[in-house]
């Protein structure tokens, strides 16, 4: 859902956890996990390279709240993380390279999240997890730097994550993936439904953060209702 994060009223107290906030942990990740789709010119392979990549990032981002996507450059990126511009082109072609790796690190905290919330669902009504998928969208959107200007970057490009489908798409099959192993239905329905819910969910929040910039809560409830119900309903 270019599918964000009403802080959770869940079992964590209206808190969302994030397993990938220990700064080392980030750094060990970026290692491992910024590769294929993601346009680095170089990969990081020890941690005090990944670090400066994440400090790149982190630039990036806080830059895109204060400035936009519009107005940002390789310049005022490498400015701020305090390195030097070639140091950021050893990695980035561009900013658009950035922002694209930006983009796929908020995208694996994301789904880091999802997977932990699954773990305590009952299986009988997995469809429960859409109010939490929903609160953890929404408070990405309020809290970490970036993400309500370009959320899963269609701001940018709407092949952001990946040249060869859209980012719906990329979330969808992400998704579908996850949510599969709960349901005992042909894939091609679920890959279906999750693709329909996905982008409702995606045009209601679109509705919500326009009446809103924290996300209309009226808007989000009927947006949880209705796509908790259809899902219980077509997959089921």
């Amino acid at each position: 859902m270019n599918c964000s994060r009403i802080l959770a009223i869940t079992s964590t107290g209206g808190k969302v956890h994030d397993p990938l906030q220990s700064a080392s942990s980030r750094e060990e990740r970026l290692v491992s996990t910024l590769g294929g789709n993601t346009p680095l010119r170089r990969q990081p392979v020890q941690q005090r390279s990944a670090k400066r990549v994440e400090q790149m990032l982190d630039a990036g981002a806080a830059l895109i709240d204060e400035i936009g996507y519009d107005a940002l450059t390789t310049t005022l990126i490498a400015k701020r993380a305090g390195v030097a511009v070639g140091s950021l082109y050893q990695f980035f072609p561009d900013k658009r390279a950035v922002v694209r790796a930006l983009t796929h690190r908020n995208l694996e905290r994301f789904m880091a999240e999802i997977r932990e919330r699954l773990e305590g669902v009952d299986h009988q009504h997995w469809w429960d997890v859409v109010d939490s998928i929903l609160d953890i969208y929404l408070h990405m959107h309020r809290t970490v730097p970036g993400f309500s200007k370009v959320h899963f970057g269609d701001v940018v490009d709407r092949q952001l994550l990946d040249e060869s489908k859209s980012n719906n798409k990329v979330i969808a099959d992400e998704l579908t993936d996850m949510l599969s192993k709960f349901l005992d239905v042909p894939a091609e329905r679920v890959s279906f439904a999750i693709t329909i819910a996905n982008e409702a969910a995606d045009s209601l929040l679109k509705l919500a953060f326009h009446r809103d910039p924290d996300g209309d809560a009226e808007v989000v409830e009927e947006t949880k209702f209705l796509i908790k119900n259809y899902l219980a309903t077509r997959l089921s």
